[in-house]
């Protein structure tokens, strides 16, 4: 969710399989013609941090009342709540080659269990994603440590490590599959980074003021810098 500097590694191009999918309805449609559908699959792992200039405990009880921040936080994106912990999200609209997608996704915003949170994907009622499924698995751990090198601070500083695993599924259309599939995996790694980039850059900004503000607190420049 809230990555800058990601580690991502290439797609594999996967043919004559079915999605990865719950529902034998979906898997059946999954099925084209005589064929089976073709997927391209895309795995991204990514890592980093953030920093909060408060304790863990006043960090992490901001964390667990999501329900007050995330919409505000997620904008551009268009959010609606689903359930205590749940939110459909629609990224925004991402493309190549005259071919584009506007992600949705249902992610859950899982209560810590021993310090650690999870966000996993969950399905959105009543909607079915025109081809392309998503599997996003995250964690996030919260780390407090004494201000460094802010002579206008030395209380604590709270470090939210996280790490994140990035599955998309993509049935293209047939015109995109006629292209070489060196080119297909070029324009898929550079469209997954593009969405992991910019929606994680600007949603970890907003987090960070959004949480220094509402407790009155500066948010120093250095808070941003990357390691």
């Amino acid at each position: 969710m809230l990555s800058r500097n990601g580690e991502y590694q290439s797609l594999e191009i996967t043919e004559a399989v079915l999605p990865v999918v719950s529902d034998p309805v979906e898997a059946e449609d999954a099925l084209t013609g005589a064929g089976i559908a073709t997927l391209t699959k895309f795995y991204g792992h990514y890592s980093d941090f953030m920093e909060m200039y408060a304790p863990v405990q006043t960090v992490a009880e901001y964390l667990n009342a999501h329900a007050s921040w995330f919409v505000r936080c997620a904008e551009p994106m268009k959010v609606q709540p689903l359930g205590e912990n749940g939110y459909a999200l629609i990224i925004g609209r991402f493309g190549s080659f005259g071919y584009e997608v506007e992600p949705k996704i249902g992610l859950e915003l899982l209560p810590p269990e021993e310090g650690v949170y999870h966000i996993r994907t969950i399905p959105i009622p009543d909607y079915r994603s025109p081809g392309y499924d998503v599997d996003y698995r995250a964690s996030l751990q919260l780390i407090e440590n004494k201000a460094k090198d802010l002579p206008s601070y030395d209380g604590e500083v709270t470090r939210i490590e996280w790490e994140l695993d990035l599955i998309v599924y993509l049935h293209f259309p047939r015109f995109i599959q006629r292209l070489p599939k060196s080119l297909i995996q070029s324009t898929g790694d550079r469209l997954l980074n593009q969405i992991v980039r910019q929606v994680s850059r600007r949603l970890t900004h907003k987090v960070q003021e959004d949480f220094h503000q509402s407790l009155g607190i500066s948010f120093p420049v250095t808070s941003k810098k990357k390691r």
